[in-house]
């Protein structure tokens, strides 16, 4: 059995030495990454390679469940990701300390925790997007794009110009010169 480590920090100011300290003298090989908001396996290029590295009977080792996301909660349920794919984890330190081959009852209790804790905060939010809604407020991101770029967007497309041209042009991404033209297409269709 080998122990293959991850190190995760959320930001290139956070310093990865405790964890490296706790992992690189016990793990065949660490993988570190910095993920500040992404938690599915498929968005983090570190978890995966060292999950490429894992055999039968080893395990993936952090130094704590909160270091598999970006609190203990994401940890839980990325926790819950790895088992449901096989994946046994060693967890050195806190919440679920030990080996984890199978599911035990401490860890269902957590990620029922961690499930519920999940659901009642995409309810209040939910809630607080409705709330402000009903008082004529938008709730998320301000729109990237104001009327003078919308209106820049459009021209640049009518001489031509690609989408990803526009974008670098205005200094936007692909999808946002992409969304800008769809949704005036659609206003021209209604005319």
């Amino acid at each position: 059995m080998a122990l293959i480590g991850l190190v995760r920090v959320g930001t290139d100011k956070q310093k990865t030495q405790r964890q490296r300290s706790a992992l690189d003298p016990i793990c065949l090989k660490v993988f570190e990454e910095q993920a500040n908001g992404k938690l599915a396996a498929e968005d983090r290029p570190a978890l995966l390679d060292a999950l490429s590295h894992i055999r039968d009977g080893d395990m993936l080792t952090v130094q704590e469940v909160d270091r598999l996301g970006r609190n203990l909660l994401e940890g839980l349920i990325v926790f819950n990701d790895l088992f449901q794919r096989g994946i046994a984890v060693k967890v050195l330190e806190g919440m679920a300390a030990g080996e984890h081959t199978e599911r035990s009852l401490i860890l269902e209790l957590a990620f029922a925790l961690s499930e519920d804790r999940r659901r009642d905060i995409v309810r209040k939010t939910s809630d607080g997007l409705e709330v402000a809604r009903r008082r004529g407020r938008l709730g998320g991101r301000p729109p990237v794009v104001d009327d003078d770029m919308r209106a820049m967007i459009l021209a640049r497309r009518r001489r031509g110009e690609s989408i990803r041209t526009i974008a670098a042009g205005v200094r936007v991404s692909v999808g946002v010169v992409h969304k800008t033209l769809t949704e005036a297409e659609r206003e021209q269709r209604r005319r």
